[in-house]
């Protein structure tokens, strides 16, 4: 039942905001001119093979100011805040109290604001991005993530600010969403479980042990 309604609240969530972005562009025009979005058709036709160095334009031509700029990196910013908070639901309905880990939870929600700035200001400098590798190579990072499944929260949040960061907010969108509804889905059919793999060996007779785990 906690299953489905998160993905009842997700739904929602993300119902209400595209409706929210949707009402203020058709009200305000001149806003689709800061939207970072856009972005996944430059990916999506690729970079020619004979220059695999070519930068990926930002494609925000209308941004010619100071308040241009800064109106067009707030709102990245908030679409990739917007776009990473219900993956921090997800986090947190599917995790126990051992695996819990609220700094993780933290983490999830700050990095793609991280990114998407580091992205904007590295991604047309190839001087830029080998110092900003060997300003993180200088650091130590020490921290064990307490589920291996963690690490997947972290790629997405990496991915969506990356998204952000390149103008290409639909992409963070659809992650944000596949992620969320497969990973409820997984999760409330125990797919993988021990208990789960007996249906696909019914031809196999049980372990004593596995028996002993079934039991009440």
């Amino acid at each position: 039942m906690r299953v489905w309604k998160l993905m009842v609240k997700l739904t929602i969530y993300y119902l209400v905001v595209t409706a929210v972005v949707i009402t203020v562009a058709t009200l305000y025009p001149s806003v689709q001119n800061y939207l970072p979005i856009g972005g996944a058709e430059a990916l999506i036709g690729g970079v020619k093979p004979d220059d695999p160095l070519v930068a990926i334009e930002i494609g925000a031509p209308r941004v010619n100011n100071f308040l241009g700029s800064l109106f067009w990196l707030t709102i990245a910013e908030v679409g990739a805040l917007l776009t990473i908070l219900p993956v921090s639901w997800t986090y947190m309905a599917c995790r126990d109290r051992k695996e819990y880990d609220q700094s993780l939870v933290e983490t999830i929600i700050i990095l793609p604001i991280a990114v998407t700035a580091i992205v904007v200001i590295v991604h047309n400098s190839l001087a830029l991005a080998f110092s900003l590798a060997g300003i993180v190579g200088g650091v130590r990072f020490r921290n064990t993530l307490k589920s291996s499944g963690d690490a997947l929260y972290i790629l997405l949040a990496i991915g969506i600010g990356l998204s952000a960061g390149i103008g290409a907010i639909e992409i963070a969108v659809v992650m944000s969403v596949f992620f969320n509804y497969v990973f409820l889905l997984l999760w409330a059919n125990d797919y993988g479980g021990i208990k789960g793999t007996h249906r696909y060996l019914r031809n196999n007779k049980p372990t004593e042990s596995e028996v002993k785990a079934d039991s009440p």
